[in-house]
């Protein structure tokens, strides 16, 4: 690079001189005048050339001297980072030498070291789960950074952890209420008043509420539990003083939790399905027909006992007063023939006072029926479950054994009550009967006696 700069100098200063010459030349007047100006240039042209010559040369000394230093510096650099790697060395060994040396100087720091980072831990875990939380906010964030130090914690953070394990045991056994904002299962946001029962429960308006520790919210469960625990939340919170009963989770809300999993009275009858709807309607005919039954039965025992106040006026509103009206027609026939009137009167009364008696029997019978058809229709389904998924998931085979072991239930429940109204029925109609019986001998064996 330097070589081209110094020959393109060179090619400048020729070109310069020689347009010189030039412009020389044409301001001669003659050939003595232009060799005159040619020993004139010449010798410029020798001195320009004699001073281009030395600054090369003392640019040449200047290159050499820049070089020479530039060697020293590399060589001192060398030297420097020679040195440098011994002494990196050293170091190193002196920095080992000195971390055994505070390994050796802890003892048995080391192990409350751990001990200290396991509790810590496991306190964050606790604090951040418990709804002491939701009274208390933001507890669990200051153990975090002794849970993830590398370095001996310092007393100040062991206080922190003990006074961390102190406050939960104290409010542990302590039932607080407090003013804070809950998130209902609309979305909608509500200030009011919850009490705390020690780490267990959160209850406030005759329900139970849980803590969300992802969300840091107080919000009502799901679904609430039975009426009966419900009820004891708000005995509880209706006392002034004494002493009451309260449903509390020991699990510190787990089992509530799934307390409110399983299925209502409404959710697993409507898991019969079907057959199950099919046995309550079976149910509802049976009760129908019972009913009107007892209505009716009931009207005719009334109007019974009313016509035997007055024998002699008889009515034809009832079946007592039919038959005495059969005995009033029939006064002058002899015994066997007035006997035979007053039974085919009774033979007629009979199947009004029977009908329907039978079809709640029936219906008793049809119920468990039912039940054992939707036990059998559930295994099918079951059955075909496994068949298709196998057995790896019992979840996928409990809605077919729901519903087998519910028809059965719902069965043998439909078929009680009818087999106990149809005796109660079955016994209103034969004591009518009875009644049209025991009247009927009367009439026969008073019409039989010989007339003074």
């Amino acid at each position: 690079m330097k070589q081209l700069v110094k020959s393109l100098l060179v090619a400048l200063t020729v070109t310069l001189s020689a347009g010189v010459t030039a412009v020389n030349a044409q301001e001669a007047k003659s050939l003595d005048e232009l060799l005159e100006l040619v020993k004139q240039n010449r010798v410029s042209s020798q001195q320009i050339s004699q001073e281009r010559l030395q600054e090369f040369t003392a640019e040449r000394a200047d290159k050499q001297a820049l070089l020479n230093r530039a060697k020293q510096q590399l060589r001192d650099e060398k030297a420097r980072g020679q040195r440098l790697q011994t002494q990196f060395a050293e170091n190193e060994i002196a920095l080992a030498n000195k971390e055994q040396e505070l390994e050796t100087a802890k003892g048995t720091l080391g192990e409350m070291f751990g001990v200290v980072r396991g509790s810590a831990s496991d306190v964050i875990g606790r604090i951040a789960t418990s709804i002491v939380s939701a009274q208390y906010p933001g507890r669990e964030k200051v153990l975090e950074s002794l849970a993830e130090a590398q370095e001996l914690p310092t007393i100040a953070e062991l206080e922190e952890l003990w006074f961390a394990l102190l406050t939960e045991m104290k409010e542990s056994g302590r039932t607080v209420t407090f003013n804070t904002d809950v998130v209902l299962l609309d979305g909608s946001t509500e200030n009011r008043d919850v009490t705390r029962i020690g780490v267990f429960n959160l209850i406030s308006g005759g329900m139970y509420f849980t803590y969300n520790d992802q969300a840091n919210e107080i919000q009502p469960l799901g679904r609430q539990p039975a009426g009966f625990i419900t009820g004891s939340v708000e005995d509880y919170l209706a006392l002034d003083s004494g002493y009451t009963g309260l449903y509390v989770d020991p699990a510190r809300g787990q089992i509530l939790s799934l307390a409110t999993q399983k299925a209502t009275l409404e959710e697993r009858y409507h898991q019969g399905g079907t057959v199950g709807y099919v046995i309550t309607v079976v149910l509802l005919v049976g009760l129908l027909i019972a009913i009107y039954k007892f209505i009716t039965l009931g009207l005719e025992s009334a109007k019974m006992r009313s016509q035997l106040r007055n024998t002699d006026k008889p009515s034809s509103g009832n079946a007592l007063g039919r038959i005495l009206k059969v005995y009033h027609e029939n006064k002058g026939s002899d015994v066997e023939n007035l006997e035979l009137k007053l039974d085919e009167a009774i033979l007629r009364e009979t199947p009004r006072i029977d009908s329907g008696v039978n079809i709640i029997k029936i219906l008793a019978a049809i119920a468990p029926l039912l039940g054992l058809l939707g036990t059998v229709v559930g295994m099918i389904g079951t059955f075909q479950s496994i068949t298709l998924f196998g057995t790896g998931d019992p979840k996928i085979m409990a809605g077919d054994i729901s519903m087998a072991l519910v028809t059965t239930a719902l069965g043998l429940i439909a078929a009680l009550p009818l087999i106990l109204i149809h005796a109660i029925v079955a016994g209103r109609a034969k004591g009518i009967v009875q009644v049209l019986d025991q009247q009927a001998a009367g009439i026969v064996a008073a019409h039989a006696e010989p007339k003074e």
